[in-house]
């Protein structure tokens, strides 16, 4: 999309910007990425950009969930000018990082870079509660609950190791003396990674952008189409209240919708599923399914997963594998009875207390998943000064403070970019459909 694509390509965006309506602008983010994007139309409102109050380069991020939020604080904090813009807040219903909790781990099978990743993110979460003074990771340990030899789960023992996270081999006896509340048939080992746990994600989301704006950020609530692409730069971004807004450098973590506002660049490489949870209310006055009775736990090769506690919401549960497609703005979210089915037949043969449990809560929300559901952390490929950064896949909330962090320093050039994170990895993947393998 420089200036020399296609006289088809400049007819068919003319065609497009011609057909954006007034209503459509201001619809939502899904309305915006709808706008057949790189609009010619400039607005009349002159644009505006970051305050400048030192040397630092003025940067945008589009998006305050979790890669988006904590990219913005980590540039903030590197002595940018950073301006944060999310269409509805951070951690609201519609966003991959809404929601009550998310689980924190450091097993990744072989996966290195994972590993090491949740280690850092682990120590920045901890700096950030104490300069904070909010807890927003609770300790309860994972249990993982092999069916199988579970080589995922062997395949991280030495990763652990390496990265300094204890844990504890167990066998099924030795597991269900610790956790009576749990039916261990059918499972053959047990690990325990006693370093795991929890965070709240939603109140995550909200705490980075207070302290964001307490360290000098600016925050706008809106909803952004990308303006003109000239000579392998990005010129600025169009916000529903018809004005413009520029910068240097603009970072796009816009979770679900990233292949709504590029369908060139990205399309349907970042694909977003619907994710059925569900809690369950615990008899009263039990306290076994507590989270201070009851790790986080995992169960492979299914990769069935739940959390106690969950801030007094009941016991979660949830299924990893990848539903169908989902359109995270105007989709309901009203969990499915073939959903709530699979989770009693499993709570009841895994956790018989509950096999009567009521349902107190339930909620649908997306995975934006890559092909190989490793991240997205690279420049636009017309625009030198446009990052992407997504592909959560389901397993990237935890690693917010540390991918923020490595995109900072992406963006500033103090490091290149991760070959496993970049956009010329994408190229190997159809556009239509995911793959299969699922990273969980």
């Amino acid at each position: 999309m420089s200036k020399s694509r296609s006289t088809d390509e400049d007819r068919a965006e003319r065609r497009n910007a011609r057909a954006i309506s007034r209503r459509a602008l201001f619809a939502g983010a899904g309305g915006a990425a709808a706008l057949g994007l790189f609009a010619r139309v400039r607005p009349k409102t002159p644009a505006s950009a970051p305050p400048r109050k030192g040397k630092g380069p003025r940067v945008v991020v589009v998006g305050a969930g979790a890669f988006g939020g904590w990219t913005a604080l980590h540039l903030l904090r590197k002595g940018a000018k950073v301006t944060l813009v999310d269409s509805w807040g951070p951690g609201n219903s519609r966003a991959s990082s809404g929601g009550e909790t998310r689980v924190i781990r450091g097993v990744y099978g072989a996966s290195r870079i994972y590993t090491k990743m949740a280690a850092r993110a682990f120590v920045l979460w901890k700096e950030n509660e104490e300069r904070w003074k909010r807890k927003l990771y609770r300790r309860t340990g994972a249990l993982w609950m092999l069916a199988d030899e579970g080589k995922y789960v062997r395949d991280s023992l030495p990763l652990l190791k390496d990265s300094g996270f204890p844990f504890e081999e167990l066998s099924v006896e030795e597991a269900a003396r610790r956790y009576p509340q749990v039916s261990f048939a059918g499972l053959k080992w047990a690990l325990v990674e006693k370093e795991a746990g929890y965070l709240l994600a939603r109140q995550s989301c909200a705490t980075v952008l207070e302290g964001f704006l307490a360290e000098g950020g600016e925050y706008r609530q809106a909803t952004v189409a990308p303006g003109v692409l000239e000579n392998g730069a990005l010129t600025g971004l169009r916000l529903t209240d018809g004005s413009e807004l520029a910068a240097d450098t603009y970072v796009f973590a816009c979770g679900p919708w990233l292949g709504q506002l590029f369908p060139k660049a990205v399309g349907s490489w970042i694909q977003p599923t619907r994710q059925e949870v569900f809690f369950f209310g615990t008899s009263a006055g039990d306290l076994r399914f507590n989270e201070d009775r009851m790790p986080v736990w995992v169960e492979v090769p299914r990769f069935m997963y739940g959390i106690p506690g969950n801030e007094r919401r009941g016991f979660k549960i949830a299924d990893d594998s990848r539903g169908p497609d989902f359109d995270p703005t105007n989709g309901e979210r009203l969990a499915s009875p073939e959903g709530l089915k699979a989770a009693r037949e499993y709570i009841a043969m895994r956790f018989p207390a509950l096999a009567r449990a009521p349902v107190v809560e339930t909620r649908v929300c997306q995975y934006e998943n890559s092909p190989d559901h490793d991240f997205l952390v690279d420049r636009h490929p017309g625009a030198g000064n446009a990052w992407l950064v997504g592909g959560g896949s389901g397993h990237g909330f935890k690693h917010g403070p540390a991918l923020g962090e490595l995109v900072a320093q992406n963006v500033l050039g103090e490091k290149p970019v991760e070959p496993l994170f970049s956009y010329a990895r994408l190229k190997a993947f159809p556009r239509n459909r995911l793959t299969q393998e699922e990273k969980g």
